[in-house]
């Protein structure tokens, strides 16, 4: 399936009314199932699923990586399945708190039946990581070369893995943010890569659900274009993860554990 399609539309404007066509971004309903079973149906960009499947499997608590035996991708009528095979002690942990999630897009927490599973406790972070607070700032610009999906549509969201000193060296694109944060988690995993070797670059506000993903991934930095929420800072700020918000324009704005980016003089007035 591909990303994206050409849909005919009609555009007025002053000058009058013209027949167009333009590229959107598609959708797809994707179901993540584990040994035959199904977990969740998330709405993603059909692309990098298999990425898709890894990253979610890790950071909805479902099999780490070594746990995972294999990943089949298999379009169905409906939509398609990301199949994962994954070993019998995790599946055996799955089965005790297996449930149903329908997702949206834009929702990541749909689904969950108790308000402990949405508010989970995560492990706290220890990291030695470094960033300057320009190359933070510059982050989700130079995230921009690397959105082939979003130049085409301007419809999608963007998550990339920046590395001090070497830029942004991976990225995914999808219509979820959520989806977009769990490919890119999950092109690291493939790649083995280490997420905690540098922070993850986000295109949209930063979400409880965001800093649950940037945890359990390990990695110790999450930087974003826009604002985190305040439930979502309390959360960083306990679990020892450094989240920065409106980073555009040369500037950004680090809501918690400042000390991983590295700044000149601080003007506390």
């Amino acid at each position: 399936m591909s990303a994206s399609r050409s849909i005919s539309a009609r555009a007025f404007g002053p000058e009058g009314g013209r027949e167009i066509a333009r590229s959107l971004p598609d959708e797809v309903a994707v179901a993540v199932t584990c040994n035959g079973s199904t977990q969740a149906v998330m709405m993603c960009s059909p692309s990098d699923l298999e990425d898709f499947a890894r990253g979610f499997a890790l950071t909805e608590g479902y099999a780490r990586p070594d746990q995972i035996e294999r990943i089949d991708i298999v379009e169905m009528a409906q939509g398609i399945e990301a199949r994962l095979w994954i070993a019998q002690e995790a599946a055996d942990a799955l089965g005790a708190r297996r449930r149903m999630m329908m997702g949206p897009v834009g929702c990541g927490l749909c689904g969950i039946d108790s308000l402990e599973q949405a508010m989970r406790p995560l492990p706290v972070l220890a990291s030695d990581l470094r960033l300057d607070w320009s190359e933070a700032a510059g982050a989700v610009e130079r995230l921009r070369a690397h959105q082939p999906l979003h130049d085409l549509t301007h419809a999608v969201h963007a998550a990339g893995f920046l590395v001090p000193g070497r830029g942004i060296i991976c990225a995914r694109e999808d219509v979820g943010r959520h989806n977009a944060l769990d490919k890119l988690i999950g092109a690291l995993l493939a790649a083995g890569i280490t997420p905690s070797r540098g922070a993850m670059v986000m295109t949209s506000r930063i979400s409880v659900e965001l800093v649950q993903k940037a945890v359990l991934a390990g990695c110790a930095v999450l930087l974003a274009a826009s604002a985190p929420t305040a439930q979502a800072v309390r959360m960083a700020q306990a679990a020892g993860l450094s989240v920065a918000g409106f980073a555009r324009g040369g500037r950004i704005e680090i809501f918690t554990h400042p000390e991983r980016v590295r700044g000149g003089a601080f003007d506390v007035a």
